[in-house]
């Protein structure tokens, strides 16, 4: 696996932590030690649920591209591309319902659309890394 690819799956690894942390967190809203109003909780579990989903697609790729023998370069935007889509599209789902009683989403509602892009690109740039490579071995 190339280094800068290695580096960024290792501290994506620690960044698991935070996303354990969320989890935390929403068991104190479903159990109530936390107030938060229905808009906030259904943002509040996708911000959490994309944030684990992201995480481990964005690895897998980083992995699934190096096994077969992909370009290095094309592994990594690709796989970085989808692990900075797991940082915008959680990032969106929980900063655009701060607020103490917030009716609707916030301006932070467009980093959800901008991690969409972020995704696209990468699965993208993966798929066509792995076809590429696949055919390169026949």
């Amino acid at each position: 696996m190339d280094p800068l690819l290695t580096i960024v799956v290792g501290v994506t690894v620690l960044t698991v932590v935070g996303i354990v942390s969320g989890g935390v967190f929403l068991l104190r809203i479903v159990t109530g030690r936390h107030g938060a109003n229905d808009l906030q909780k259904s943002f509040f579990r996708a911000g959490h649920a994309h944030a684990g989903v992201l995480v481990i697609l964005g690895v897998l790729l980083a992995v699934l591209t190096t096994v077969v023998d992909a370009s290095p370069g094309w592994s990594a935007a690709g796989a970085i591309a989808v692990l900075v889509a797991a940082i915008l599209i959680p990032a969106g789902f929980f900063l655009s319902v701060l607020g103490r009683d917030p009716a609707a989403p916030g301006p932070m509602i467009a980093s959800i659309a901008a991690g969409a892009v972020s995704l696209v690109a990468g699965l993208v740039i993966s798929g066509i890394t792995v076809i590429a490579a696949g055919v390169t071995a026949l």
